[in-house]
This record gives C-alpha cells, sequence and structure tokens, in this order.
C-alpha cells in the first residue's frame, strides 16, 4: 500500500515548518521501501529512520544514501520514539508510519528462524544483539504460560496440546531448530484443521515471533508516543498484520478522535474536544492487484489519522527502560 501511503502522509509533508524541513518519522523502516517513497514523492521532508534489527538498518542506510543529508537512521525500538527525537533535537514531527510485524528481510533470511517453511535455527529476534529467543521460550517456559502465548498470540485453538506435546518432547532433547516443532505441529494438530487453515505452523511461529520480541508490548507503547511526536497537523499512519495489532490501533486511533465531554453539558469544552481526526473509514485493505504481486500483503489493515489540536501527552509517565542506546546514522553511513 505504498501509493496510498505517500498519498496520505504527502499533505503534511510538502512544505518546510517555521524554515526547518518537515520531519517523517518511519518507526520500523525494515529495508527503506516506505521510506523511499515518501523521499521522493515528499521532496522537502526529512527522515527519522527508526529499528531494532541492525542488518535492515544496513541495507537501508545503502538504499537511501543518495538523499544525504535527509535521513538519519537510529538504532532503537519503535517505542522509544520520543526518546529518539529528543536525542535528535526534534520537538513535534509532521509524519510518522508503522508498519509493524515480520519484515520479507527476516522472512527470507532462512537461518533468522521466521519462517515455518525451512528448517533454521529457533531464533526469531528482530535484534540478535539482545534478548531471549524463540529456543528459550520452548524450553524453558512453564505449560501454562507457554499455551497462554499461543493462544493470546496465535489465536491457536490447540494451544493446551501443542504445549503439552512441547513439554513432553524438550524433556527428551531441547527444541533448537524449526524443522523439528513443526513436525511435532503435524503430529499435534488435528489434520482436519491443518487441511481447513493452511500450515500447522502459521499460528505458533506468529505468537513465539510477538513473544520473544515483546511486539504488542512495545505497540501499546508506541501508538500513544506515536500520537504525542505529531504536531498539529501531523500525520500518522499504521499498517498492522493480524487482528491482535489492529484492534489495538484502532482503539487508540478512535480514543483520540472521540469527544470525552460529559453527556449533559450543552457545549462542548475545549479540552474534551477530539485531538485526532481519522483518514481511514474502518482498516483499508490492499487491493486485489497488489495481493497477487504479493501474497504477504494480503493480511495487511491500513489505519491514519491526523492530529487536530494539541492536548496533554497520551504516554504513561513511566516510560519503557531502554535497551539500546541509538545509534545515530545518516544516509550512507549506516
Amino acid at each position: 500500500m505504498r501509493d496510498r501511503i505517500v498519498g496520505l502522509l504527502s499533505p503534511a509533508l510538502a512544505e518546510d515548518v517555521d524554515g526547518a524541513r518537515p520531519v517523517y518519522v518511519d518507526g520500523t523502516l525494515g529495508m527503506g521501501g516506505h521510506a523511499e517513497a515518501v523521499l521522493t514523492g515528499c521532496p522537502r521532508a526529512r527522515l527519522v529512520g527508526i529499528d531494532r534489527d541492525t542488518e535492515a538498518l544496513r541495507l537501508a542506510g545503502e538504499r537511501l544514501a543518495a538523499f544525504g543529508d535527509r535521513v538519519d537512521l537510529v538504532h532503537a525500538r519503535y517505542d522509544e520514539i520520543g526518546e529518539v527525537l529528543a536525542d535528535l533535537g526534534v520537538d513535534g514531527v509532521q509524519g510518522v508510519l508503522l508498519d509493524l510485524g515480520v519484515s520479507s528481510l527476516q522472512l527470507d533470511e532462512e537461518d533468522r528462524g521466521f519462517a515455518y517453511r525451512v528448517d533454521a535455527p529457533l531464533d526469531m529476534r528482530m535484534d540478535q544483539s539482545t534478548g531471549r529467543t524463540a529456543a528459550d521460550v520452548l524450553n524453558t517456559y512453564a505449560h501454562g504460560d507457554l499455551a497462554r502465548v499461543l493462544r493470546t498470540y496465535g489465536e491457536e485453538r490447540f494451544a493446551k496440546q501443542i504445549a503439552s506435546a512441547v513439554v513432553r518432547e524438550r524433556e527428551i532433547e531441547p527444541f533448537s531448530t524449526s524443522g523439528r516443532l513443526v513436525e511435532l505441529l503435524r503430529r499435534t494438530i488435528p489434520a482436519a484443521s491443518q487441511r481447513q487453515s493452511g500450515h500447522p505452523g502459521k499460528r505458533t511461529f506468529q505468537a513465539l515471533r510477538i513473544e520473544v520480541n515483546g511486539e504488542l508490548a512495545s505497540l501499546e507503547a508506541a501508538l500513544p508516543a506515536a500520537v504525542d511526536a505529531l504536531a498539529v497537523g501531523g500525520r500518522l499512519a499504521v499498517l498492522a498484520y493480524h487482528s491482535l495489532e489492529d484492534r489495538l490501533t484502532k482503539q487508540v486511533l478512535a480514543a483520540g478522535a472521540r469527544s470525552t465531554s460529559p453527556p449533559d453539558l450543552p457545549v462542548e469544552l475545549p479540552e474534551h474536544a477530539p485531538y485526532l481526526r481519522l483518514l481511514t473509514r474502518g482498516g483499508e485493505e490492499p487491493d486485489a492487484e497488489e495481493t497477487a504481486a504479493n501474497p504477504r500483503a494480503a493480511s495487511a489493515r491500513l489505519r491514519a489519522a491526523e492530529r487536530v489540536r494539541t492536548s496533554p501527552p497520551t504516554t504513561p509517565t513511566t516510560r519503557p527502560h531502554r535497551t539500546t542506546r541509538p545509534a545515530h546514522r545518516k544516509g550512507h553511513r549506516s
């Protein structure tokens, strides 16, 4: 949905603000495809590109080198957007994009363990410099905790049965590769369900990836932080790829677009007026042409909103502890 995203963000990125370039934050930079399109379509815009994956930052830096000093690349999580902007001396931005989930880079690198169709080490960390791996989750979580992860993050109906099978198998030998896990899932999930729902690893691998990377907790912090970062007139676009992400996004944007005035007041007080204006009706889906060219886009849902007034910060007063110090890199020096 590249062109639609550029169309949604470009009105806020067309002109300088107080003599400075309008700032566009790509909170999930990946290999820089959306960033390249926005910088090309909005020639006045400056990019702050954030990613927790150092390999993605390196590749994006090469791709965006031609834009020179219009680009700052930062190694951080997208829920650290406030701290990143403060470090760069940026106060209020005109555009933010959050393209959620796992990137094509991560799916296509076989040694990362994200893909269930190849046998690879069970890693699944987006930032391979820190944190537990998917193998750690499988080998150390108690039965109840593992079942909860599979049920909540993967919406897996057979979470308890899978957890029981994992606990039983890891007593024989710890899990280390995706192939062994896939074989366990084929044996555990009923054949009828596999015929109806597709590959048996789909939900379990999604759940493990979300748990390993703390994706929903990061998103819960990142969405209000992104709203807080917007200047009046700034726009936020979010691409979600499963219902849990889309539900969180919908809740945050809907809350900002809703008046909080008590129902018995005859006149809406300014401080209770909405501070967001929704730019999309529901979650927009990619068209048939795009999904035919890129089947991975089929589950994408796009929501966007514009900041229409200032308001008290929506982020909690206690911010997530920073696990990595941003490495600020401009253009080709990434």
